[in-house]
């Protein structure tokens, strides 16, 4: 896949209502992801991952550097919405996220709050782990049951 087929893919998301779109083309992966903000404005995000077929892996002996570590998302453990409700990454708009991609988390920390009927509703983790993603941004509502977080 060259630059011309990756701006193609951009143009063809624009043109629609998707908001995500994964590509595996050989050992590429290609995730577009775009956010439309309160303002109308438009973020895009556009992530490249290269990943070695198996049979590279199994002859590669020295250990990777930690950036380069490759997490299989699939069989992470997923933080559920448990409720219907507008998610907030912080106590306050101009506090920290409680958690980040790379925060590593125990059982009971708070991950995030969900504000349902005019009751803020903090959802702990119920795994050990590190946040590997994040499904949702600030301020937008989840439904019931909607994943969250991907914890490995």
């Amino acid at each position: 896949m060259n630059i011309k087929d990756i701006k193609s893919l951009i143009q063809m998301m624009e043109n629609s209502s998707l908001t995500l779109m994964e590509i595996s083309e050989n050992d590429l992966k290609i995730r577009l992801e775009r956010t439309i903000l309160k303002d109308e404005n438009t973020v895009h995000r556009v992530s490249l991952v290269h990943e070695p077929p198996e049979h590279e892996e199994e002859e590669k002996t020295a250990p990777q550097p930690a950036e380069a570590k490759v997490v299989d998302i699939n069989k992470a453990k997923l933080v559920k919405s448990p409720m219907v409700g507008i998610y907030y990454s912080a106590n306050s708009p101009d506090a920290e996220p409680f958690v980040s991609v790379g925060s590593k988390v125990k059982k009971g920390d708070t991950l995030c709050i969900i504000e349902a009927m005019k009751v803020m509703n903090e959802i702990t983790s119920e795994v050990d782990g590190e946040i590997v993603d994040i499904s949702v941004q600030n301020g937008d509502l989840v439904e019931y049951n909607q994943v969250l977080f991907k914890v490995f």
